[in-house]
């Protein structure tokens, strides 16, 4: 009988674990262009901005929400390639987005807009 419980308590938490649920945000190639701006010595800024507006645009076209922190970090290669206002316009959709982040994003729309 102990056998029994056990194995059976062992399938449950087998089958806990095994998750097949799709991820709730898309990132795409996030992670190769957070890659390409640390490194910032093989990729321009504008063709970051590049990689992020397709997986913006994927994202889209595959009716997924795209992932924390892209449009903060497209309006930030914004505002470094001297286009503010497209910056603001990504901070504010990082911010309707993940309301969290607003005092982050305050943050980072006053630095840039005082520097």
């Amino acid at each position: 009988m102990k056998k029994l419980i056990t194995l059976a308590f062992v399938c449950i938490a087998l089958t806990g674990c095994n998750s097949t649920k799709e991820p709730i945000y898309y990132y795409g190639d996030y992670s190769t262009a957070v890659y390409a701006y640390l490194k910032a010595d093989d990729v321009t800024a504008e063709e970051q901005i590049s990689m992020l507006e397709q997986i913006i645009a994927d994202a889209a076209n595959k009716s997924k929400n795209v992932a924390p922190g892209l449009h903060a970090h497209l309006g930030m290669l914004y505002f470094e390639t001297g286009n503010p206002s497209l910056g603001t316009t990504h901070f504010e959709t990082e911010k309707s987005l993940f309301p969290e982040s607003v005092h982050y994003i305050d943050f980072l729309l006053k630095s840039a807009k005082g520097a």
